[in-house]
């Protein structure tokens, strides 16, 4: 018999926890459905978001909680269908994202039935056939990741400021394994091989659509459940560094006038200043302005990431060989990165705070050139460990001198 007395949130929160976990531990997800039905009537999203977050504070990897997050959302589906989409006015970022999704969504679906004109089995006459629409298809396919690099560092770091960050890391790796399919299916339509191509182009169209729901349903309901205008303003200003998929974002909305305590805060006076506004340095002085301009001007990537694993600074130069946006400063640097790959983040951190290295590097191979990746450990004066430094740089040309070019020349 279905308990009448109300429950708090929290008590709803914990009932969702309870039935996921029984679903991990494998019991019969029609029997979870029905128990969710006795229990709980409606579902908010900002409680499926809580639940997750709970999980993943009391252990469960983000990675167990991805592999059956489809039937998560099966579970609770019923009631996330019962409820409204919030309205947003063009120009919001939730707008956006949704304009997005819309256009994404007609793509996969036009993509779907081209790679099912291929035929089953699909033929090499076929694929020749269809090439160019599948190519072009494919192009617009892989705009999403306008889309995700948006959710991923502008949206998730507000996000993560009040206390979501579980069922971020959740959606983090989803995009990533998105991205893997697209990469697939085109690497498969440039050497032709029609089955690997339909596999993978199908799989990545239907992990997109499903990605689409949960935003649609979980994510923006509870973000605007959980942020302020005042922060969707920032999240706004900072979302054209990384670009938009198909869509142009509107122009109407305007933020509410920031609430007590919500207006950004402004960034911090030097302690101490040279004659004329300069900032003292170990060897001579320059203005902020100086500064910011060197900085901009290395034609190199440079991020700082504080004692406290948060990101302090990026030098937003005009062609950053890895995305980057306002909202990542002030942020967990872990958060920063894929899941499968915070370990190392991490192990770096520990081996830079300990003493026992000061340096860590990578190079890999990116867009047909080579990029060398260096972190270092930045220490003060008593060696106390106060940062670390990380710099990018494309080395394809210096990896190609020979030689030796003694004197300028700019014709060439």
């Amino acid at each position: 018999m279905a308990d009448p007395t109300p429950k708090s949130r929290e008590e709803r929160v914990e009932i969702l926890k309870g039935i996921i976990e029984d679903l991990h531990a494998g019991a019969d997800i029609e029997g979870l459905k029905q128990r969710f039905a006795d229990l709980i009537k409606d579902v908010e999203a900002t409680e499926i978001a809580r639940m997750e977050q709970r999980l993943v504070e009391e252990g469960m990897p983000p990675e167990q909680i991805k592999k059956l997050c489809d039937v998560h959302v099966e579970v609770f589906k019923e009631s996330l269908e019962r409820q409204k989409a919030p309205d947003t006015q063009p120009g919001h970022p939730v707008h956006t994202f949704r304009a997005e999704n819309e256009a994404l969504t007609a793509v996969a679906d036009k993509f779907v039935a081209a790679l099912e004109a291929l035929g089953s089995p699909p033929t090499d006459a076929a694929l020749e056939s269809g090439r160019d629409t599948l190519r072009g298809l494919l192009d617009q396919l892989m705009t999403v990741d306008a889309h995700y690099l948006r959710k991923e560092n502008q949206l998730f770091p507000f996000l993560e400021k009040h206390g979501v960050s579980g069922p971020t890391q959740v959606m983090w790796a989803i995009h990533d394994d998105i991205r893997a399919l697209l990469k697939k299916a085109r690497a498969a339509l440039f050497s032709g091989d029609a089955s690997r191509l339909l596999s993978a182009g199908v799989e990545a169209a239907k992990t997109l659509r499903e990605m689409t729901y949960k935003e649609e349903k979980v994510l923006f309901p509870m973000s605007l459940d959980t942020l302020s205008d005042t922060e969707w303003a920032e999240i706004r200003a900072g979302e054209g560094e990384l670009g938009y998929a198909l869509v142009t974002p509107g122009q109407g909305w305007k933020p509410a006038d920031a609430g007590p305590g919500q207006a950004p805060a402004a960034a911090p006076e030097p302690s101490s200043a040279a004659p004329g506004g300069r900032v003292p340095l170990s060897t001579g002085a320059l203005t902020p302005e100086q500064i910011d301009l060197l900085l901009l001007n290395l034609h190199l990537d440079v991020s700082f990431v504080d004692e406290n694993d948060e990101v302090r600074y990026y030098s937003a130069t005009k062609e950053r060989i890895f995305p980057r946006s306002p909202g990542i400063v002030g942020r967990k640097v872990q958060n920063c990165h894929p899941p499968d790959s915070v370990h190392v983040v991490n192990g770096i951190l520990e081996a830079f705070k300990s003493g026992a290295r000061d340096t860590a590097e990578f190079w890999i191979a990116l867009h047909g050139g080579l990029v060398y990746i260096r972190y270092f450990a930045m220490r003060d004066a008593n060696g106390s460990y106060r940062g670390t430094l990380e710099v990018s740089q494309d080395v394809t040309g210096i990896r190609e001198l020979e030689g030796e070019q003694r004197l300028l020349d700019w014709e060439n």
